[in-house]
């Protein structure tokens, strides 16, 4: 297949953009940098230049397209909603262009906030509707397009794809008990995070794309729940130094961004993806990698 991929050089895209070549597909990545062009074209994937801030730069790329796996997402934190207009204003365009196609459509999703108190599934609808919702509702607005000839799926990724090279929200961790010189963790560090590695990740993609029935919901989560206490430990061991109680107040000012989410109980499954399309994740553990250095590398 022709596959347009947005976010093709990033930290899952470019895991994703691997196994689609290695799967014999034709690839074409956005990008926005001459620095992202390059590295995509070195690997031999036809590059399509535009960002989200444009969506009509992805146009020709989408049309042309036997299927779109959206994978990019401005991540601006500090102003939530410049992303989430952003991300749904992709979405739109997306759909808009695949509409009576039933072209495959992949967009990436997150785990947190579906459920209180229990692990979430993949039959938890998300609670995220309009332009004004995190993520601009994107996951809902995509899934209408289903009716409309469009093979939506959605993968849910657990917030932590780790893995050598990472430096998401386990890095932003590391990073803050460097400074702090303590390894953090908010509360009585009982609240669960869940957690792939990226080769898992990228792989569920490829088969979502290949594979899942149009409307489906994919969990990307290899581990349901990691305590985030134990998760602290890990890193206390890998730098060598204690651990300690972090009062959710004084969150922001210990972890950064982070530590408006790091508090957050989100346990979730991945029971039923697992079953539609025969996935095991093979790759190391959070507290593999993390043992193993490969949050401690220059």
């Amino acid at each position: 297949m022709r596959v347009f991929v947005t976010g093709a050089s990033g930290w899952i895209g470019s895991a994703v953009v691997g196994e689609l070549l290695a799967a014999g597909h034709n690839v074409t990545g956005l990008a926005r940098s001459d620095a992202a062009a390059a590295a995509l074209d070195a690997r031999g994937v036809r590059v399509q230049r535009g960002n989200l801030d444009s969506p009509d730069s992805l146009l020709s790329a989408t049309a042309d397209a036997d299927a779109v796996v959206h994978l990019a997402n401005k991540h601006d934190f500090s102003n939530p909603a410049v992303s989430n207009r952003a991300e749904r204003a992709t979405v739109q365009l997306i759909g808009d262009t695949l509409a009576g196609s039933h072209r495959a459509f992949v967009l990436a999703s997150g785990v947190a906030g579906l459920a209180n108190g229990r692990p979430s599934t993949e039959r938890d609808v998300s609670r995220a509707y309009g332009p004004d919702a995190p993520r601009g509702g994107s996951e809902n607005l995509a899934l209408e397009f289903t009716d409309r000839g469009v093979g939506v799926v959605s993968v849910r990724f657990a917030p932590t794809v780790h893995g050598v090279g990472d430096h998401g929200f386990i890095s932003s961790i590391v990073g803050a008990a460097t400074t702090n010189g303590v390894s953090g963790y908010v509360g009585d560090g009982a609240n669960r995070w869940p957690a792939v590695h990226r080769s898992d990740a990228a792989r569920l993609v490829r088969l979502g794309l290949e594979s899942a029935q149009p409307g489906s919901v994919l969990h990307a989560v290899a581990e349901k729940g990691i305590p985030t206490r134990d998760i602290a430990q890990a890193i206390g061991d890998g730098l060598g130094m204690p651990i300690a109680s972090i009062a959710q107040d004084d969150a922001a000012t210990h972890f950064g961004w982070i530590g408006a989410f790091l508090g957050m109980d989100i346990p979730s499954s991945s029971e039923l993806t697992r079953a539609q399309l025969n996935w095991t994740p093979t790759g190391p553990t959070l507290a593999e990698d993390i043992a193993s250095g490969a949050y401690f590398r220059a």
